[in-house]
């Protein structure tokens, strides 16, 4: 069964893009961006919702990879060889390697948690708002950048209320921390 893990990049104040959408974080050097290269080999596939979609469609572009460094075409790989599920009402194709999904989200993740084995990433507020509602994710994973954006679009939407429980913290390159949540409702 696919374990669905809520991983985003996030401000000190909680905020994964600031009032005017953009990201406002540090790029991660190398050693930091290893670390998620390595988390996308893991993944089995990458769920996200239009928006994130349409900032991480940058990596599927071999003409992106002009005057990139190793871990930058590295990534690269490991996203266009990840296969993704997009959410989106809107869209009307996505590039290769995703799939389109239209419908009910909850139908469609419920569906792949059962046919899927291994880590599933989750990428966007509004999809996991959707999804954390539904009970549906595992795991959140804050990486906590040491920047303060005053305001934006939160890790956590406003209104969702939510019991968790520790699973670990990790201090990573940059300043970042790595928390580890899952739902306290969940079996161990």
């Amino acid at each position: 069964m696919a374990k669905i893990v809520y991983s985003m990049l996030t401000s000190l104040d909680g905020y994964i893009a600031g009032p005017d959408g953009d990201i406002g974080l540090p790029v991660p050097e190398t050693e930091l961006h290893q670390h998620f290269n390595d988390m996308m080999r893991q993944a089995s596939a990458v769920l996200a919702g239009r928006r994130m979609y349409e900032t991480m469609r940058f990596w599927d572009s071999p003409d992106r990879e002009t005057g990139a460094t190793e871990v930058e075409r590295d990534f690269a790989d490991a996203w266009r060889d990840t296969p993704k599920i997009v959410f989106s009402t809107t869209l009307r194709q996505v590039g290769s390697n995703a799939r389109l999904v239209n419908g009910d989200a909850e139908t469609a993740v419920r569906s792949l948690k059962t046919k899927t084995d291994g880590l599933v990433i989750l990428g966007g507020a509004d999809l996991a708002a959707d999804l954390t509602r539904a009970g549906l994710i595992d795991e959140y994973r804050l990486y906590m950048h040491p920047v303060v954006l005053g305001g934006g679009k939160p890790y956590f939407q406003s209104g969702l209320s939510l019991a968790l429980k520790p699973l670990g913290t990790e201090s990573l390159p940059q300043g970042v921390t790595l928390l580890r949540y899952a739902p306290a409702n969940q079996a161990a």
